[in-house]
C-alpha cells in the first residue's frame, strides 16, 4: 500500500512539475525526473502523512462532540473508561479493559478508552502510549477543560476523579469511579450480557 501511495505520488509530482511553468520553483532535469531533493521532500511528506493516518486518535475538543457516544441505543454494552496517561491506577487497570475487548467483542461488548489527557500531549504521550502498550480497544481523547459542565452529564455520581467508567445498554447504565480488578469488570458485564 505505501509503496502504491509513494508510486502516486511520485507520478503526480512528475506530471505537475513536468506542467508547469519556466518560472516553476521544481527544478526538472533534461530527462523530467525530479531532483534529488525534491524527491526527498516528497518522500518525507509521504512518510509523515503515513504516519499521522496510523497514529491519529479521534479527539474531542468540546463535550458536546462527545456525548452522543454516551448515548447510543442499540444492542451493544459500552464500556467507556476515562483515565489519562499520568494516572497509575488508569494505567494499572487498562490491561483488564484490553481483556475485556479481547474476550467479549464477540458477545456485542464494546470498550472506549477516553484519556483525559491534554491535547498538547497527544502526540508525544498518548499516541506513543497507545502504541507500546498495542492497545486494541477503541481510544479517543476528549479535552473540553471546562470539566464542571460535562462531569454531571456522564453520571451525577461522578466527582471528576479517575479511573471512572460507565457501562451502558439501551437500558441500563452503571457508573463507577474506582479502579478495577479484572474479576470485577467481567461480573458486570456479564450481569448487562
Amino acid at each position: 500500500m505505501k509503496l502504491i501511495l509513494k508510486s502516486l505520488c511520485f507520478l503526480w509530482m512528475a506530471v505537475s512539475v513536468g506542467c508547469g511553468s519556466a518560472n516553476s520553483k521544481h527544478q526538472v532535469t533534461d530527462t523530467g525526473k525530479l531532483s534529488d531533493t525534491e524527491v526527498k521532500t516528497v518522500e518525507n511528506a509521504i512518510a509523515e502523512a503515513i504516519k499521522k493516518s496510523e497514529t491519529s486518535l479521534p479527539t474531542y475538543l468540546k463535550f458536546d462532540e462527545f456525548e452522543p457516544l454516551l448515548h447510543q441505543k442499540d444492542d451493544k454494552i459500552r464500556v467507556i473508561n476515562f483515565w489519562a496517561t499520568w494516572c497509575k491506577p488508569c494505567v494499572a487497570e487498562l490491561p483488564y479493559f484490553e481483556k475485556i475487548n479481547s474476550e467479549y467483542k464477540d458477545k456485542n461488548v464494546e470498550v472506549m478508552l477516553v484519556s483525559l489527557d491534554d491535547i498538547k500531549k497527544l502526540d508525544n504521550k498518548v499516541i506513543p502510549f497507545v502504541k507500546e502498550r498495542d492497545l486494541q480497544s477503541k481510544v479517543a481523547l476528549l479535552d473540553d477543560a471546562d470539566y464542571n459542565s460535562w462531569i454531571d452529564k456522564v453520571s451525577p455520581e461522578w466527582s471528576g476523579s479517575i479511573p471512572a467508567t460507565l457501562f451502558y445498554t439501551k437500558d441500563k447504565r452503571l457508573f463507577f469511579e474506582q479502579e478495577f480488578e479484572y474479576e470485577e469488570l467481567e461480573k458486570i458485564v456479564k450481569d448487562l450480557l
